[in-house]
């Protein structure tokens, strides 16, 4: 048995919508898969937890001990973007003043839980243990260093760091260029391949 699911295996998962060659960890946590889409060349790996609405675009990486808290809001993470180890996103969270109690076996009209969604644009590398909090949108080509705190939008192609995060300089956007190169290489692969099967019919 392979450390990763299979193809057929992802399908009796129930998600919403899964793409082909996804790498989904055996010992990842999936809560109502029916709200979750994975995109295509995705890979997530051992002791993520993805829980509630979610939307993964293609070719995302989210490493071991990510959590995805996304309730009804949702998170959505879009194509090409990687989430280093123990990353955590929140769409939801407890409130901290005082006025209400907290926790899951806590009745609902004892405690206030605030939702708002988090989107990831394209491009983005998150470092290990960043914490992102409910309602930020992370702009195309962000980077954030390691233990950083997110508590507001960021915006498009800077590298941030800090608690709370900070800009620290622009970051470059030559990677943009080897993914059209890549993308590129990768269809004429495809095709190669797809004409090598029909040689053999």
């Amino acid at each position: 048995m392979t450390s990763f699911y299979s193809q057929q295996e992802l399908k009796k998962i129930g998600f919403k919508k899964v793409g082909t060659n996804v790498l989904l960890s055996r010992k990842a946590s999936i809560y109502q898969a029916q709200n979750i889409e994975i995109g295509s060349n995705t890979r997530i790996d051992d002791f993520c937890i993805l829980s509630g609405n979610i939307k993964i675009g293609d070719y995302v990486h989210i490493a071991a001990y990510c959590g995805l808290y996304a309730g009804t809001a949702g998170i959505e993470i879009k194509a090409f973007t990687n989430c280093s180890s123990r990353t955590m996103i929140y769409a939801k969270c407890d409130d901290f003043s005082g006025e209400n109690l907290f926790g899951p076996m806590i009745p609902e009209q004892y405690k206030y839980v605030y939702e708002a969604g988090v989107t990831i644009e394209e491009y983005v590398l998150v470092g290990t243990g960043v914490t992102i909090l409910p309602g930020i949108v992370i702009g195309e080509g962000v980077a954030i260093g390691g233990m950083s705190l997110v508590k507001k939008s960021l915006s498009p192609w800077w590298i941030y760091a800090g608690v709370p995060c900070q800009k620290i300089k622009k970051r470059k956007k030559t990677l943009l260029e080897k993914k059209d190169r890549f993308l590129r290489e990768q269809g004429t692969q495809s095709t190669q391949s797809n004409m090598d099967r029909l040689d053999d019919l």
